[in-house]
């Protein structure tokens, strides 16, 4: 990545038009940084280097709960700020959860000590900080919510039904399933069974076909 370029920041619109003193801690400060599908970008209990800003490609953030399970809290893709980082460079402390690059990532990053200064300096960076950072909380929010109070067979049905929103098979094991909504394997792969035999999907090694939509979508739509 071209960081002379500044096509990244087109990816930030309100950092695209940051007055001249602003922007140029911002461009002076800033790291290009590619990474490999796969890499780890950060685990619990390291320190917060950077304020990490995704150009291209998506990264998973998860926690793994007692008995070493895996839940995903949220995706970071094109455009989007990671809330645990904001968080961890907020309050000097370090990360509580797991990073993982799904695919090849460019981001940019901003060390520590720039992103202290932009926002001690810089409004519009002020704004656009918060407001990224309300808006993943939301996300994160809605996440709880649906752990904690929906069913599995609703948060199963909806986790397909987005999976699989451009085309009708997901390429997906029970494991990775389980993650995506927060359960065991075992209670994953029970459900896939009753959907099965009821006609909505159909299972084979590694992915799920869906054969019926419409009554998902039902099953997705939270109790009243």
């Amino acid at each position: 990545m071209d960081l002379s370029d500044l096509d990244w920041l087109q990816r930030f619109p309100p950092l695209s038009d940051l007055a001249p003193n602003e922007r140029a801690p911002l461009i002076g400060g800033a790291v290009a940084m590619q990474l490999p599908a796969g890499a780890t970008v950060f685990a619990p209990d390291q320190p917060c280097g950077y304020f990490i800003m995704v150009c291209e490609g998506q990264v998973r953030v998860y926690q793994l709960d007692a008995d070493g399970n895996e839940i995903v809290l949220y995706r970071l893709g094109p455009g989007s700020m990671c809330i645990l980082t904001t968080l961890a460079l907020l309050a000097d402390t370090h990360y509580s959860a797991f990073a993982v690059t799904e695919t090849p990532v460019h981001a940019i990053g901003l060390p520590a000590a720039t992103f202290h200064d932009l926002i001690g300096r810089s409004a519009r960076f002020r704004s656009f900080v918060f407001n990224a950072q309300a808006a993943r909380m939301a996300d994160l929010m809605r996440v709880i919510q649906h752990v904690a109070f929906a069913s599995i067979e609703s948060r199963l049905a909806a986790r397909l039904l987005a999976l699989a929103a451009n085309g009708h098979d997901v390429a997906i094991t029970h494991q990775q399933l389980a993650a995506e909504i927060g359960s065991a394997r075992e209670v994953v792969s029970r459900q896939l069974k009753c959907f099965e035999k009821r006609g909505w999907v159909s299972l084979g090694r590694g992915r799920v076909e869906l054969r019926n939509a419409a009554p998902l979508r039902a099953a997705a739509q939270p109790a009243r």
